[in-house]
């Protein structure tokens, strides 16, 4: 996995989503508000203890968010990760590569369904 990186990102505020285009060919669509509640940094973990990539989640789109959010902008870190800063101030998450890859949604689920389907509990 170390070999594969985004060629290119997208941020589409008004869907609420993140594309990524990797290296691999693989386009994975992020749901904003799923991703912030997946945030890897060490006060949303809980601790020390709960970080690395052997806690994250399985499947981006079971999570529940808390509320719907957006980015104020996002960051480029060094040659391996992305920074998020969120619309609620938070801004201490580093996104790797690798956790973001893993955190694409699986192939033939359908983020703009599951989005859909949001809109109209709301």
């Amino acid at each position: 996995m170390s070999e594969v990186r985004p060629t290119n990102i997208t941020l589409n505020r008004q869907q609420g989503m993140l594309i990524i285009d990797w290296s691999d060919g693989r386009e994975c669509e992020y749901p904003l508000s799923h991703m912030r509640e997946a945030c890897p940094c060490v006060e949303c973990r809980g601790g020390h203890h709960n970080m690395g990539m052997e806690h994250a989640p399985e499947n981006l789109l079971q999570l529940t968010p808390a509320r719907s959010y957006g980015v104020d902008r996002l960051e480029i870190v060094g040659n391996y990760a992305l920074q998020v800063f969120w619309d609620d101030g938070h801004h201490t998450g580093i996104y790797t590569w690798e956790y973001l890859y893993h955190l694409c949604p699986a192939a033939g689920t359908n983020a703009t369904n599951e989005r859909e389907q949001q809109d109209t509990t709301e």
